[in-house]
């Protein structure tokens, strides 16, 4: 198989299955004297009226089991996507909340408390930092920043009786650091701490569960979504007690997602795999073309043969994600790199990614590192590539970079 063809197999592979969870089941949406309509309605309430006490007491007591008690415990939709993402996911059950920021911090608070240690990678998405060092440090829980790319010794070395929570994203949100998961959990499970992901790049491509994830959670936002016009989150676990753990902490901190968010969301998971394989396979012929220009010192995307995490991509993802790194010669200055990224027409200038437009993102100077980085002496950009044509955007990288 080229890498051509793998980086939107995943994706292929997983259209029938998207199609069909999007699809609501004969007695979900009735329609009178016609059958049932495609698409699941959306239902939009506080208040669940009961026929009597006792119906109210038994259904009050069915927290775990999806189903309307309270529309702030999560309405029919929220319910219909949850199951959706927990098969996707090859999970157990799934908790919808309001952001993907809202699952990193759900499942930190969830998995820690005060007294304890949790150990995140220096490539982390910058919000998941920021609340591990205000809220978590103000709570008691100290936060220990690894090199993403750590060998198996060095994260033993790392770990303490305290140590709660592993933490990992793969790849890195900036820096494209692929991690091995099935080492981390390793660990992580030897001494007895959660090992929770950020799979958001993932998210379809990477089965978190069977490489011994505990936790995973996901930004819907982007590909889930698929056309920015949503925020939303997920978080989904393998085994039942963790979901009561979980469930119980969303109810009590009142996590969950708006209706319309939802249902944008599942008709975005109709979509999901034809444009992430278009997106995948467009990302691929830019980041090569990138990767042979002369102002370009490398392209950080694990999907290159020449990437440091192709390997592991290889071994554990059925597919890439279209979102990648791009780091000028050292020789280009900030100001040099920013009048390029002015002038590109194609992409626009925007912090998500996912969505059908193609976005461009400088990283230099906005990303914290506890740990020396890589390539420091030089430009960056991101790049988030959507459904254009990839002559186009490459048309205009050609012109961007000859401003330089």
């Amino acid at each position: 198989m080229t890498d051509e063809d793998k980086v939107a197999a995943g994706w292929e592979r997983l259209n029938s299955l998207l199609v069909r969870l999007a699809r609501p089941a004969p007695h979900d949406a009735p329609f009178r004297n016609t059958g049932t309509l495609v698409n699941m309605p959306v239902t939009r309430g506080s208040t669940v009226l009961f026929p009597d006490l006792d119906t109210m007491r038994r259904v009050g007591n069915g927290r775990y089991d999806h189903i309307a008690i309270y529309g702030a415990m999560g309405t029919p939709v929220q319910h219909e996507l949850e199951r959706a993402v927990a098969a996707i996911e090859n999970g157990r059950d799934t908790q919808i909340v309001s952001s993907g920021l809202a699952a990193c911090t759900t499942a930190l608070l969830t998995w820690t408390a005060s007294g304890g240690h949790c150990l995140i990678p220096d490539s982390c998405y910058g919000p998941t930092r920021r609340f591990a060092d205000t809220m978590l440090r103000r709570f008691g829980v100290e936060t220990t920043y690894y090199d993403p790319l750590i060998s198996e010794a060095g994260l033993r070395a790392l770990m303490r009786p305290e140590t709660q929570v592993v933490f990992a994203e793969s790849p890195g949100s900036h820096t494209f650091e692929i991690q091995d998961i099935p080492m981390l959990a390793r660990v992580a499970h030897a001494h007895k701490a959660c090992l929770i992901l950020d799979n958001t790049w993932g998210f379809g491509i990477f089965t978190p569960f069977d490489h011994g994830v505990d936790v995973s959670v996901q930004a819907l936002t982007k590909y889930a979504g698929g056309h920015s016009d949503v925020v939303i989150g997920a978080i989904t676990v393998a085994k039942e007690e963790e979901w009561h753990r979980l469930r119980d902490a969303a109810i009590q901190l009142g996590q969950l997602a708006a209706p319309d968010e939802c249902w944008l969301t599942l008709r975005g998971l109709r979509t999901m795999g034809v444009r992430l394989a278009r997106q995948a396979r467009t990302a691929l012929i830019v980041a090569k073309w990138l990767a042979d220009r002369p102002e370009v010192r490398r392209v950080l995307f694990p999907a290159l043969p020449d990437d440091p995490g192709y390997a592991l991509w290889q071994r554990d993802f059925s597919g890439a994600g279209p979102l990648f790194s791009v780091v000028l010669q050292p020789s280009y200055s900030r100001a040099a790199m920013e009048t390029m990224v002015n002038s590109l027409s194609r992409f626009g200038i925007g912090a998500s990614w996912g969505g059908f437009e193609s976005l461009v993102l400088p990283t230099t100077g906005g990303v914290t590192r506890s740990l020396p980085e890589c390539h420091a002496d030089s430009p960056a950009f991101r790049l988030g590539i959507g459904l254009d044509d990839p002559a186009d955007l490459i048309a205009d990288l050609q012109q961007g970079l000859a401003r330089l």
